[in-house]
């Protein structure tokens, strides 16, 4: 009986751990600053999108022959579709660059989701497979970097 007791509150207290430490996850909330397709400032904080990764401010793509500076559509894109509003993140985790991860929303919305689903940004595999259907929607109507020759910003980076 002793050890049935000793086995519960060793659960009751597991379960209190956990509710705890899912009560307690950082959240970052203000104006974000936009550095690029993937990542942006909010006060001190550096913030890299969970389980995106969009093109290279300097990366070129090309369409029809004719090279533009798909990087820097993405930043914009970015900077559009926050265009003063608050932003609020969830961090997941932090990087090797000390960067926080995290998938951050307005209103409720995933920018994490919504610049992959416009075609600005790929669903970053290596880490995560969240964004998949996003991508795969995406790429099916042509969105964004979608409707020209790209390499994959992974690849872009290791060159």
């Amino acid at each position: 009986m002793g050890q049935r007791i000793l086995i519960f509150r060793l659960l009751v207290f597991l379960f209190c751990v956990y509710n705890l430490s899912a009560l307690t996850k950082e959240v970052i909330v203000g104006q974000a600053k936009v550095i690029d397709g993937d990542t942006i400032h909010i006060g001190k904080d550096k913030i890299r999108l969970y389980g995106i990764d969009a093109p290279e401010i300097e990366q070129i793509c090309s369409k029809n022959n004719e090279k533009w500076k798909c990087g820097k559509s993405a930043r914009l894109k970015l900077i559009e579709k926050i265009n003063q509003n608050k932003v609020s993140c969830e961090v997941l985790d932090v990087d090797k660059y000390k960067r926080k991860i995290a998938e951050c929303f307005i209103n409720k919305v995933s920018i994490n989701a919504y610049m992959v689903l416009e075609g600005w940004a790929l669903a970053y595999r290596y880490y995560s497979i969240k964004y998949v259907r996003e991508e795969t929607l995406a790429k099916k109507n042509l969105k964004g970097i979608w409707n020209s020759e790209f390499k994959v910003p992974w690849e872009y980076r290791k060159k």
